[in-house]
């Protein structure tokens, strides 16, 4: 089932370019240096099937990917990075977060963008603070 609001859905269903293959999982991506197709495996039946397709969009849900910091980062009960609002540090010096391991509302590309930026900056200012502290210490040891 689709999860975007009603008017957005009946859009996507209305735009002849646009193809739904419902129940199926992407096996291989053909073609080399453009998609030419792809293979896909019903889930139900488990039979493969090949599309020609030069466009592909594969949704991946909404669970936070955050496996891999699990007993390093803080994590929230939902399994999302939890930082420091409106920063976007961790429970770590140096490590930041953005995008949709933090953003449990939006879960949107440009949300991501945005949150990369501010985690940018963010590190930039860790690194310019860190330079200023060991600029510091060396005057103090001359």
């Amino acid at each position: 089932t689709l999860r975007a609001s009603k008017a957005m859905q009946e859009r996507a269903f209305a735009d002849p370019k646009i193809r739904f293959e419902w129940d199926s999982a992407v096996e291989a991506i053909h073609g080399d240096p453009k998609l030419t197709g792809v293979t896909l495996r019903d889930t139900t039946t488990g039979e493969t099937r090949e599309l020609a397709v030069t466009g592909l969009f594969i949704a991946i849900g909404h669970d936070p990917r955050t496996e891999l910091f699990k007993g390093q980062l803080d994590l929230d009960a939902e399994g999302y990075l939890k930082v420091e609002a409106p920063s976007t540090r961790t429970n770590v010096p140096g490590v930041f977060g953005a995008g949709d391991v933090v953003d449990h509302t939006y879960r949107q590309a440009i949300t991501a963008s945005g949150t990369g930026c501010s985690s940018a900056l963010d590190a930039e200012r860790y690194l310019a603070a860190l330079d200023d502290l060991e600029a510091q210490a060396a005057t103090v040891a001359v």
